[in-house]
């Protein structure tokens, strides 16, 4: 019997669904959705990283600092230096005690010096590298001679670097192109830190599971498996913290990078961009300025063991820096070349020569931070009228300064050693000074010290110390004066006696001398020597104040100028600079001379980008000019100045003048010799009492300054138009030579006395005349 197919037939079970088998699609949408958005995303970001690498990559990779240097040293026979001046000249530049045989060395042995210098590009043309030897006697070279290299009668050493001008982030670097750079030099960096570069692209897997096995095996990190791209992207654009966030970027970056690049280009970044120490808040990057930095030498003049140690220190710049821990550096040094062995880079031979080495690091930098920063502060100044601070902090200008490093030491000594001498007590403490020295005839500012302490880059006094100059306003009174020569000459009488002024407001002014004595009628040419002011108040109220400011603007003097009669005692304002603005009209014959501060500024392949040549605009009477001049020796000899004498040759003929402000609030000196002008100031920041006067202030800080410099007497040449004559003071006649009270003034012709007064009397001054005649 058949069953029924309906009763034969199982009831078919409805399909129950797998709840494994729901959840897949669910699942893969999910995967698929969540991956597709990654995927937009990752897309997104790898744009976004594109686009930071190629603009920074595209666009200037490094802000490079403007580097500022000291005027060259020119050594030739007859050259004005003595030995110390010399060393110390040697080992700012950066060269080093050895045999005089590598270049950048010197020897010496007590006036005998041998010396090799490096090459330099200055503006005008390149200095090769030479050997000399040469004698200092005295201070003057002597016996000077090429022992090799080009033969010349003058060398240019090249300039010290005294400063920098450094972007805001404190990176400092000097570039160089790869072409530039010793081929052992990017060999053996490929040998230590990364041998497969020109294989990979920009990531190297197999090296970094070695590196992760290495780790893993030491229980510590003691292998990277970075290649030099990689660190590269670490350095330019990521940090250095140790995430999986940043490891990423790094190699999607470094990939990117390769995939733009060529390899030269990514390595030629590499070598500029690498830290390799730190100079207190300068961060040292790249091997061009490491090498400058630690061997005082270009890179191209590198060693095996010098490139060996700098490709060592990549590794740990601070844990092997040489000056500091020279044994790990050896060490570190030494493994370094033996991986150049191993690798072919260089024979057995020369690896073991240089592992004999010494480090042959230079005990100091070859430069620093500032060395002069009241100087700088000046040279800044000066670059405003004409760069950008952001091209100064990045285009890599070099500077070429006025500075003489031998003269600003002799300016920081004599501040620094005589302030301590000019007072006690409370006082002495609270003493401080300005000193500017520029060339007579040119304008140079070639040393400036800004305060007691030379190195402190604080309130630079010889730039913003304004204050009233005193005395040193009288020559520029009596030079407007003797302008006038129907009316004055240095014979003029002039009254020293006291009067008074009243004013519409119903105010009185009674200038007295400092000395309060008063002396009736004196020539003109001893009321300036011994700096008497009722003379010259008297002087300038008769010639008019305004004619005064306007001799001394045309002078250089840019700042408000007063037109109150106490402007001709000294109650206006300057600085020093200002000051030695103005004397360098007096020093050079009524020339007005620009002070400059900088020669000559190029690009960093030497370009000139601007020259600061002399300049020149007679804005006084040579003829007045030379009377003051006169009286201005006259105060050396025999007035305000003469103390000068107890510290400087009798035989230097100098000019100068003094300048006292009440209480002795300012202390000033500003004088000149026949190659040096220098401006002295001594006072206090709060303008307090110092007790101390013109010569007893700033002349002492003066004279020490003038005492340690070589030079030559002041002769200024006898202008057209002025003759010498014998004359009387006294009785305003000429008279003769061998008269009693007679004396040699130089006059503007046609002002000479009419009257002449004869002494047919003196016999023994006739024939003393006759016999020192004789012997001239």
């Amino acid at each position: 019997m058949k069953k029924s197919s309906s009763s034969s037939r199982s009831p078919r079970k409805s399909p129950r669904k797998s709840p494994r088998n729901g959840r897949r699609p669910w699942f893969w949408r999910f995967v698929f959705r969540f991956g597709a958005i990654g995927l937009v995303l990752l897309a997104g970001w790898t744009v976004y990283l594109d686009a930071v690498i190629t603009s920074r990559f595209e666009g200037r990779r490094f802000e490079v600092p403007s580097r500022v240097y000291a005027r060259p040293l020119e050594l030739y026979d007859g050259a004005g230096i003595s030995s110390g001046a010399l060393e110390r000249e040697l080992q700012l530049s950066g060269f080093r005690k050895g045999d005089g045989t590598n270049a950048g060395t010197y020897r010496r042995s007590g006036g005998h010096f041998v010396i090799s210098t490096r090459g330099f590009r200055f503006p005008d043309g390149s200095e090769p590298k030479r050997r000399l030897a040469l004698n200092i006697y005295g201070d003057r070279v002597e016996d000077f001679s090429v022992l090799s290299g080009e033969a010349s009668p003058i060398v240019r050493l090249e300039p010290a670097q005294i400063g920098g001008i450094y972007p805001t982030h404190k990176e400092d670097r000097i570039l160089v192109q790869l072409e530039e750079v010793p081929a052992l030099l990017p060999t053996t960096l490929m040998a230590v830190e990364d041998r497969n570069f020109y294989d990979h692209f920009g990531i190297a897997p197999l090296s970094i599971a070695r590196a992760m096995l290495a780790n893993i095996r030491a229980g510590q990190i003691v292998q990277g498996g970075s290649t030099l791209t990689q660190q590269l992207v670490k350095n330019f654009f990521l940090t250095r913290d140790q995430t999986l966030l940043r490891k990423g970027n790094e190699a999607l970056m470094s990939i990117l990078l390769e995939l733009h690049y060529e390899k030269g280009d990514i390595l030629e970044t590499y070598l500029n961009e690498v830290y390799l120490g730190q100079a207190g808040t300068r961060s040292i990057n790249g091997f061009g300025l490491a090498s400058q930095f630690y061997f005082g030498e270009s890179l191209k003049e590198l060693n095996v063991h010098q490139i060996a140690l700098l490709v060592g220190m990549v590794k740990g710049p601070s844990y092997y820096n040489p000056r500091r821990h020279p044994d790990r550096a050896t060490e570190r040094r030494n493994l370094v070349i033996s991986e150049m062995e191993e690798a072919g880079l260089i024979d057995s031979v020369r690896a073991a020569r240089a592992r004999g080495m010494p480090l042959g690091v230079s005990a100091k930098p070859s430069y620093s931070e500032n060395r002069y920063p009241a100087y700088i502060d000046l040279v800044r100044r000066h670059l405003a009228r004409d760069y950008r601070e952001e091209d100064l902090r990045s285009e890599g200008l070099r500077i070429f300064t006025t500075l003489n490093p031998a003269i600003q030491y002799a300016a920081e000594y004599a501040v620094t050693d005589t302030l301590p001498r000019l007072a006690s007590g409370e006082i002495r403490k609270s003493l401080e000074a300005a000193l500017v020295v520029t060339a007579k005839d040119s304008g140079e500012v070639l040393a400036l010290v800004g305060g007691r302490d030379p190195q402190f880059a604080g309130f630079n006094r010889a730039l913003d110390a304004n204050r009233p100059i005193g005395s040193l306003i009288k020559p520029f009174i009596y030079l407007s004066a003797l302008e006038q020569p129907d009316s004055y000459t240095l014979i003029t009488p002039v009254l020293d006696k006291s009067f008074a002024l009243e004013f519409d407001d119903g105010r009185r002014w009674e200038p007295k001398n400092y000395d309060t004595r008063e002396r009736g009628e004196v020539p003109l040419h001893e009321a300036l020597s011994h700096s008497y002011n009722l003379p010259a108040v008297r002087v300038g109220l008769d010639i008019g104040v305004d004619v005064v400011k306007e001799t001394l603007q045309a002078f250089g003097v840019a700042s408000s100028i007063s037109e109150y009669p106490s402007m001709l005692l000294g109650s206006v304002s300057m600085n020093p600079v200002t000051v030695a603005q103005m004397y360098q009209g007096l020093a050079t014959s009524g020339f007005n001379t620009p002070l400059r501060t900088i020669r000559e500024v190029t690009d960093p392949g030497g370009e000139a980008l601007s020259r600061y040549s002399l300049e020149v605009d007679q804005v006084a009477d040579p003829a007045a000019v030379h009377l003051v001049q006169y009286a201005m020796q006259e105060t050396m000899q025999e007035g305000t100045g003469r103390s000068a004498y107890y510290t400087l040759p009798k035989k230097l003929t100098l000019a100068g003048k003094t300048g006292t402000t009440d209480d002795g609030r300012d202390s000033w000196f500003a004088g000149f010799s026949g190659d040096l002008l220098a401006v002295a100031w001594v006072g206090r920041d709060d303008n307090g009492p110092t007790s101390l006067t013109g010569a007893s202030g700033a002349l002492p800080v003066w004279s020490r300054f003038m005492a340690q410099v070589p030079q030559h007497s002041f002769s200024p040449v006898v202008p057209d138009g002025v003759n010498y004559h014998w004359v009387n003071s006294e009785r305003q006649a000429l008279t003769d030579e061998y008269c009693d009270n007679a004396r040699l003034v130089p006059l503007i012709a046609g002002s000479e006395p009419a009257q002449t007064v004869s002494c047919s009397g003196n016999l023994q001054r006739r024939i003393q005349g006759w016999f020192e005649g004789l012997f001239q």
